[in-house]
């Protein structure tokens, strides 16, 4: 079933999010761990990008082969506008029609030193028009901000760029990790007052380390309700009750999304297949 089938036909797509280790050595550990993640029946599992070749590590177009033909899971690669231009973006879609991959989340990508802005790829919505242009038979996957993209004026007017990927055929919308799900519901209705009426999979991220803490809540921006602030103030200090406290938040947050008729929701794993399963168990009975 491709991506675009499981938002046709199903009540919520349950999809997880992985992404290429940054060393070779480690893919063995990453493919028992979507090995694992495949018993939790997944409509897709997304793959951030990652370079690979002369770059190091293990590229997109690898795992992305490894879930589709290796374990039969759909999978959905990230490609950026950040550091590409239209040949390499079209050397990208080639390696992965090679390997049978036909969805991509278009994504502008974060400004870094290492990535130069694109010649050919202002926004996300130029590259999804570009994909949908020189390669037809893929589907295009676009993101948005529950709480609107850092460099926006407002979140209304990130709602409305929100048309061009749209416009652009982009099939479906995946959200920024978020802990509060009230910023969802107000993100949607104002969505769909402005006329989208993608798909869009909510993003959950369990915080069960306290590295996440610093690096993953403070980088993304992401309003911090008081029952998130206060699990971390019990737990932070303590692996287990944090670990615990994590999964339990997610698992509620997931449960509101689901009831509340989120079209689907999707999981930030980290790779770790055990918090994966626990969250799964934690949600299966309404999907």
């Amino acid at each position: 079933m491709t991506i675009t089938e499981a938002f046709a036909q199903k009540r919520c797509v349950f999809s997880i999010e992985c992404f290429p280790p940054k060393q070779t050595i480690q893919f063995e550990k990453l493919r028992q761990g979507l090995a694992q993640m495949r018993g939790l029946h997944p409509d897709f599992i997304s793959v951030t990008f990652g370079a690979g070749g002369s770059a190091g590590g293990v590229s997109t177009v690898e795992v992305a082969d490894y879930l589709q033909n290796g374990l039969g899971i759909t999978a959905l690669a990230h490609i950026l506008c950040m550091g590409s231009d239209r040949q390499s973006t079209a050397a990208q879609l080639r390696a992965l029609e090679s390997v049978g991959v036909r969805d991509v989340l278009t994504l502008r990508g974060d400004r870094t030193p290492l990535r130069a802005p694109s010649p050919d790829f202002a926004h996300a919505s130029d590259l999804a028009a570009y994909v949908r242009e020189k390669a037809p038979g893929f589907s295009t996957h676009g993101a948005c901000y529950p709480e609107a993209h850092p460099e926006a004026a407002s979140l209304r007017e990130d709602v409305e760029n929100l048309r061009y990927k749209q416009a652009a055929g982009v099939s479906h919308l995946l959200t920024q990790l978020f802990f509060d799900n009230i910023c969802y519901y107000r993100f949607l209705n104002l969505a769909r007052r402005a006329g989208i009426t993608l798909p869009v999979s909510a993003g959950v991220m369990p915080i069960v380390r306290r590295s996440q803490i610093e690096r993953t809540v403070a980088l993304s921006s992401a309003s911090l309700p008081a029952a998130f602030t206060h699990m971390i103030s019990r737990w932070q200090d303590d692996p287990d009750g944090l670990r615990k406290a994590g999964i339990e938040y997610a698992v509620a947050q997931l449960r509101d999304l689901i009831e509340g008729g989120a079209d689907g929701i999707h999981l930030y794993a980290m790779n770790d297949a055990d918090v994966a399963a626990a969250v799964y168990d934690g949600i299966r009975d309404l999907l």
